[in-house]
């Protein structure tokens, strides 16, 4: 017996039809791919060029501070001081010295003794709250309206202000209790404590009447 082996079956081996059909599909991926990319580069770079300006921005607006705290005359906190240091042991041997002339166990010593643990207390104080010294060894108060200052110079003179604000509103108010009465004078000079007492408690509310008195029209006499 003999086969006979066609030769029309060896053409699809030599030229296959897969490749060249692939061939131009991967091409045509490629040039996709790098057109819908290339309008995307300028998008994703805007983000994080605006960001990137952004935090140095707000890195110079935070940092900006800092030489503002350095430039504060040239103060040093008073308990790295030397001057301030040196102030102390002065007022402390003067007490001292002053001490050593009176009994121990006397009425003078005794209020020595008080007056420097004051000393010894106001200077630990200094130090620890956070006040600024100068070259005189001294503290100097801080009012440039920086928060960290706040309670050597605002606060007391907020406090200030509503205490004097208490004491006038009080001394207004008994006056205008009075000056209906027959003799108005004489309660000036010998001052009605129970009336004067009722006022003082009521007093402590002044920023609300005051303001009650000034939107009603009654803070501010009208012949005047």
């Amino acid at each position: 017996m003999s086969l006979t082996i066609p030769t029309n079956l060896s053409k699809p081996i030599l030229k296959p039809k897969i490749c060249s059909q692939l061939t131009p599909k991967s091409a045509k991926p490629t040039i996709l791919c790098s057109a819908s990319q290339s309008p995307e580069k300028p998008t994703t770079a805007n983000p994080l060029q605006a960001f990137s300006a952004a935090l140095a921005l707000s890195s110079v607006l935070l940092s900006a501070p800092l030489p503002a705290v350095a430039e504060i005359s040239g103060l040093t906190p008073c308990k790295e001081s030397k001057q301030f240091a040196k102030r102390e042991k002065q007022e402390l041997k003067k007490l001292e010295s002053s001490l050593k002339l009176y009994a121990p166990d006397s009425a003078p010593a005794l209020a020595i003794k008080a007056t420097m643990e004051k000393t010894s207390k106001r200077f630990e104080n200094y130090g620890k709250y956070g006040l600024l010294c100068g070259s005189d060894g001294l503290p100097h108060l801080i009012v440039s309206g920086d928060q960290r200052h706040w309670g050597e110079f605002i606060t007391p003179g907020i406090l200030f202000l509503y205490i004097a604000g208490w004491i006038g509103w009080v001394g207004r108010s008994y006056l205008i209790a009075i000056r209906d009465d027959k003799k108005p004078t004489m309660k000036e000079i010998i001052i009605d404590v129970p009336l004067a007492s009722r006022l003082i408690f009521r007093g402590f509310s002044w920023p609300i009447a005051a303001y009650r008195e000034l939107v009603n029209g009654e803070l501010i006499a009208k012949d005047v």
